[in-house]
């Protein structure tokens, strides 16, 4: 059997029978503030406080000083886990992470120093902005090989445009077939609020959960709940009370004799 990679959020290992396979490549979707990097640090400092898998987070987005200060607000303490060797904060820019130098990677050293077994990149999407128009998806290809020739289970994070409604763009840029395992986090308003969905839409090889849950970003991460099992087309953007709930609620006021 195949070894499982677990995030340590535990209905997030649920969804997922155990885990992330072993040496996969995961996509984390997303638009801004939806919990992309929150999910992606909380993956690395379980991975090192509850698994003892060393990580690497790298990312082309923010500051060390900004990453480790919003860590410290959950709870998660970069820099100690940094000076014991358990994990890699890596700031840099796409162009010197797809360059190689001399027949050296920017990220042969780190791993040679910590030997990880996870790793983050946040965020895939910005390589657009280094790449020649139509060669993403071969970019994409090398970055995620090299870190699968490292024997690295990878969690890859891409900024969705859209707020609300149908995720597009790994489709049309081809990149989907690229990865193993592909997760949606999304805005969804209900009833005039704003609340957060998480669906796993794609596992290569395995088994997993297919519905839409609700999860919050708490103090301590994320926190995945139950599934919107009394909506539906939430994932087009327009959701809708399902008919089975509406049945029911019609059925509880007409018993109930209440307008």
């Amino acid at each position: 059997m195949m070894t499982r990679t677990r995030t340590g959020i535990s209905e997030l290992d649920e969804m997922l029978r155990g885990g992330f396979m072993t040496g996969d490549s995961a996509m984390i979707v997303g638009s801004t503030g939806t919990g992309k990097t929150i999910l992606g640090l909380q993956y690395l400092v379980n991975g090192v406080t509850k698994f003892g898998e060393n990580g690497m987070f790298v990312t082309f987005e923010q500051l060390p000083d900004q990453i480790c200060r919003d860590a410290n607000n959950l709870g998660w303490d970069l820099r100690k886990i940094e000076q014991e060797d358990k994990f890699r904060l890596v700031c840099t820019s796409p162009d010197l992470l797809l360059e190689a130098h001399n027949g050296e990677h920017l990220l042969d050293e780190p791993i040679r120093q910590i030997r990880p077994q996870r790793i983050v990149i946040d965020s895939l999407s910005h390589l657009e902005m280094y790449v020649k128009e139509g060669e993403l998806r071969k970019e994409a290809y090398r970055l995620i090989m090299y870190l699968r020739t490292k024997g690295l289970s990878s969690l890859l994070t891409w900024e969705s445009h859209q707020l609300t409604g149908p995720t597009t763009g790994l489709t049309e840029k081809g990149l989907s077939f690229l990865v193993d395992c592909i997760i949606s986090l999304r805005f969804v308003e209900i009833e005039s609020s704003m609340r957060k969905a998480l669906v796993v839409l794609k596992m290569r090889g395995s088994d997993h959960d297919k519905r839409l849950r609700e999860f919050e970003i708490t103090s301590e991460g994320i926190k995945i709940g139950a599934p919107f099992s009394q909506y539906e087309g939430i994932m087009s953007g327009v959701p809708r009370k399902s008919w089975t709930e509406e049945t029911i609620s019609g059925w509880t006021k007409a018993f109930s004799g209440k307008p």
